[in-house]
Formats: structure tokens, C-alpha cells, sequence
């Protein structure tokens, strides 16, 4: 029990903050200022339904995807903690991370008919860090055990839930947070971030030099 309500909190955390609600909702709000209240619902809903079923897709379907180009889950979970520990340092540096969003899609987002599936669900919501928790977590996850296993599929609905309520209701959050409250709530979150980014590489150097953990060939 203990075990699983660990995974259950690592699951939450990580990918909340690698999803980043509060940063999708500014650029939400940067991209849809010019509309009417109508279409911004619009637009929140299905970024936020395509960005889920993104998630989903690969959390299913990520260990299978591995497979097939012949990548190894502890390749995959050091790479993927790198990948995050590069996020998390944008973020304590208050940076838009360049894995979430440049600034050329930002531009063509503006004038696009359809922002809403791209930037903004991809790669604002689901990003490579994203796509990259939900697999390590679900592979580990299936060492655990069945309620493990349903775990980063909540974990992942709870995410995009918490993100589309806050794009729904960005105009009275934007009017409540400033600039200085988001660096601070964002660089918090980075450095949990780091901290999770790099239990991803030592559980994944482990795995992969079995010497290291003091265990046998």
C-alpha cells in the first residue's frame, strides 16, 4: 500500500507539472483574446479532449511503440528524465520551455483556423515531456499490478481536467495572477520537477548497469 500510494503521488505530480496548467491557460488566453466567450469554450474543449486522448494513446500504447524501433523502457525512462530535467530548468529560469511551445507556433497559432489542436493540445498540453512521463510511469506501473496500472490513466484525465477548468476560467484567473505570482508558482514547480527528472535517470541507470544498485549480472 505504501508502494502504490508513492507511484500514486509521483504519477499526480509529474504529470501535472509537466502538463502545466497554469502556463497552457496564459497561452491560452494570449491566443484566443481576440474571440468571443463562445468559441474560447470551444477551442478549451477540444484542446483539452485531443490533448487527453494523446496521453491515453500513449500511455497504452508507448511500451508497444518502443518495441517496434527497438528502444529500451530504461533508455527511454534516461532520456526522458533529461528531456524533463531540461523543462523544469526553463521553468526556474521562467522560461517558456522550447519542448512546449517556440515562438514561430505561437505566431501561426494566432491566424490559424483550428489553434486548438495545434498549439495549443499539441505541444502546450501533451508535449514530449508529457508523452514521455505517462510511458515510464505506465511501464512501471505494470510491475505493480492492476490498480497500479489504472493509476497514470486517472493521474492523466486529472491533469487535463485541472487544465481545462482553468482555460474555462482564465479570464478571472489572469485577473488574479500576475506575472510575479506565476514565476514563482512557476519556478516552484520546476525544481519538483528536477527532482522527479532525476529519480527518472537514477531508477533508469540503475535498471540498465544492474552492478550499480549492488545487484549481479
Amino acid at each position: 500500500m505504501a508502494d502504490l500510494l508513492s507511484f500514486t503521488l509521483l504519477s499526480l505530480s509529474s504529470i501535472i507539472i509537466v502538463v502545466n496548467p497554469l502556463a497552457a491557460t496564459l497561452i491560452f488566453v494570449s491566443l484566443t483574446g481576440s474571440m468571443d466567450q463562445a468559441a474560447r469554450l470551444k477551442i478549451a474543449r477540444e484542446a483539452s479532449q485531443f490533448a487527453l486522448a494523446v496521453l491515453l494513446i500513449f500511455t497504452f500504447g508507448g511500451g508497444w511503440i518502443l518495441q517496434i524501433f527497438g528502444i529500451s523502457v530504461e533508455a527511454f525512462r534516461i532520456a526522458g528524465g533529461i528531456l524533463l530535467f531540461g523543462i523544469g530548468m526553463d521553468m526556474v529560469y521562467a522560461k517558456t520551455s522550447r519542448t512546449k511551445m517556440t515562438a514561430t507556433e505561437k505566431y501561426e497559432g494566432q491566424d490559424a483556423d483550428d489553434i486548438a489542436i495545434m498549439p495549443l493540445a499539441i505541444p502546450m498540453i501533451s508535449g514530449p515531456g508529457a508523452i514521455t512521463s505517462v510511458i515510464v510511469l505506465m511501464n512501471e506501473a505494470i510491475e505493480m499490478g492492476v490498480v497500479a496500472i489504472a493509476v497514470v490513466p486517472i493521474a492523466s484525465v486529472t491533469a487535463i481536467g485541472i487544465t481545462y477548468y482553468m482555460m474555462k476560467n482564465a479570464d478571472v484567473i489572469v485577473r488574479r495572477i500576475g506575472q510575479r505570482e506565476y514565476r514563482a508558482v512557476n519556478r516552484l514547480m520546476g525544481m519538483l520537477l528536477i527532482a522527479i527528472a532525476v529519480q527518472f535517470i537514477i531508477v533508469g541507470i540503475k535498471a540498465a548497469f544492474p552492478l550499480l544498485a549492488g545487484g549481479s549480472t
